[in-house]
């Protein structure tokens, strides 16, 4: 009789164990499994074109950036955090210290246009994913999320959530200089 008396003990010690081990994690810290894996390639329209008749040449295609370390932001209209993270990105691509891509994720080309000539556009080029199957093959669950490739065309960071001049100085910028950027 006494050894059951232990086992609901030693079950609430272990899920204590469990719980004081995920309140210590940060929930922007999100392991990706494409760490070190191959950027998902894609062929999509520029936000720019999107206005038009999209054709090849008014694509864009992570294949052009082949040869360079690179950031690629997803980003939309309709989301909140997108809103506090523009600014820092802005100021960030003024530094020139690497090509930022846009992804403009599941939204309407007219208000993203509409965005970026109020805010300001810090993207060599913005990339329209309008129903989201690229931010799926980049494990995209929420906007904003940035990631990082290197020369190679593998993904090296990833960051959940808005970029911060935080994250950049402490994360972004000295993988940036291990990169070779």
């Amino acid at each position: 009789m006494k050894k059951y008396f232990l086992i609901p003990l030693v079950l609430f010690a272990v899920l204590a164990v469990f719980l004081a081990v995920g309140l210590n994690h940060d929930p922007h810290e999100v392991p990706s499994p494409l760490i070190g894996k191959p950027a998902p390639m894609f062929a999509l329209p520029r936000l720019d074109a999107s206005a038009g008749v999209a054709t090849d040449a008014a694509k864009f295609s992570p294949q052009e950036m082949r040869g360079k370390v690179w950031m690629l932001n997803v980003w939309a209209t309709w989301c909140g955090p997108c809103r506090q993270e523009h600014p820092v990105l802005v100021n960030f691509a003024k530094l020139n210290l690497v090509p930022v891509v846009g992804l403009n994720y599941k939204d309407k080309g007219d208000d993203a246009r509409r965005w970026l000539t109020e805010f300001g556009n810090p993207y060599l080029a913005t990339a329209v994913d309008a129903d989201g199957r690229v931010g799926i093959d980049y494990g995209v669950y929420g906007v904003p999320e940035t990631y990082l490739i290197d020369k190679t065309g593998t993904i090296r960071f990833k960051q959940i959530g808005p970029l911060t001049p935080e994250v950049l100085s402490s994360k972004v910028i000295p993988m940036l200089k291990e990169l070779g950027a």
